[in-house]
């Protein structure tokens, strides 16, 4: 989704800017460095797996001290039907590159089975469009016959379809997903000339370690394969403290590494922050990339939650919140 394959050379006041662009080429879907509280946004078969319904705000800006840089914006909400085996989500996303602006809008259904006691097994289905806004008088271009130096503004709108499949416990989770399968060939000529979108497959993974009654190790991986670019790969390790405080870091393979820390305000409320340094050229002239996350768990604040969440004996529940302060 993020401001696919932007082709026009496109110069900002910085030269280094350029090295922003080429970064950005080689991810379609928004980058997250907590990636781990927003699943819903890339993979439909997540929503439902939750015991209460939650609603997330994040804001992301990276690569400060770059014009142009990208910034992101995301909505979301996870709604579980009381059946426990169909679940509702809502995905709104703005991305903002350079001249490019790009809302994504997507309604996610999944369906779960029990594979075992413990284990659910969920497929989701997304469907939704994206509105795409270029505008060329926003920059320089370091060739004037560029036809996009003529200033043109491009606005289009496509339909997105993606899905997924979410295989959990109370204590891991895998998950693998396309979050959009309409791509080359859908667009007209002219979002072509800006828009060069292709399959992406994210993996991901997570599991909880009880470390003691009041410190649990929550060691994450998210894998991103874009056709015709290299796999990005992040690993996350976050220790929780009192089922409330939770510090951590993160790497992205030969891009950055992250520091992240999260306080559970309340029963229903979560705040997460991180910091991102580039290991990269941009490491330099980059003041770096700052994120962060509110969620809202509906219904949850008058709830008492237990420091060892875990059930024993066999139950054909929905297993424990895979989002919750013992989870993430």
């Amino acid at each position: 989704m993020l401001m696919k394959h932007i082709k026009t050379t496109y110069r900002w006041a910085w030269v280094l800017a350029f090295f922003a662009l080429v970064s950005v080429q080689a991810q379609k879907e928004p980058q997250y460095t907590q990636y781990m509280y927003n699943i819903g946004s890339f993979n439909p078969a997540y929503v439902g797996s939750v015991e209460d319904p939650e609603v997330t705000g994040l804001y992301r800006a990276q690569w400060i001290d770059i014009p142009g840089a990208p910034t992101t914006l995301r909505f979301g909400a996870n709604i579980p039907f009381a059946n426990e085996k169909t679940g509702l989500g809502i995905n709104i996303i703005n991305d903002g590159l350079g001249p490019s602006n790009q809302t994504v809008f997507s309604i996610a259904y999944s369906y779960q089975i029990q594979v075992s006691d413990v284990t659910k097994l969920s497929f989701g289905l997304s469907g939704g469009g994206s509105l795409l806004n270029v505008n060329y008088e926003d920059g320089t271009f370091d060739d004037p016959r560029d036809p996009a130096a003529a200033g043109e503004e491009i606005n289009n709108f496509y339909p997105t379809v993606g899905a997924g499949v979410f295989l959990y416990e109370e204590d891991w989770y895998v998950g693998l997903s396309v979050p959009n399968f309409l791509t080359d060939g859908l667009y007209n000529d002219e979002v072509a000339t800006v828009v060069e979108d292709k399959l992406q497959y994210n993996f991901i993974g997570g599991y909880v370690f009880d470390l003691s009654d009041r410190t649990k190790f929550k060691p994450a991986l998210l894998v991103n394969y874009l056709k015709g670019a290299p796999v990005t790969v992040n690993l996350s390790a976050n220790f929780q403290f009192l089922d409330a405080f939770t510090v951590g870091a993160a790497y992205r393979f030969d891009n950055a590494v992250s520091g992240l820390a999260g306080f559970q305000i309340t029963n229903g409320l979560f705040l997460g922050y991180t910091y991102d340094y580039n290991t990269n050229g941009l490491g330099e002239f980059s003041g770096g990339s700052h994120e962060a996350i509110l969620k809202f768990y509906i219904g949850r604040e008058g709830k008492r939650r237990s420091r060892n969440t875990k059930e024993t004996g066999p139950s054909k529940r929905k297993p424990k919140q895979i989002d919750s302060p013992r989870f993430f």
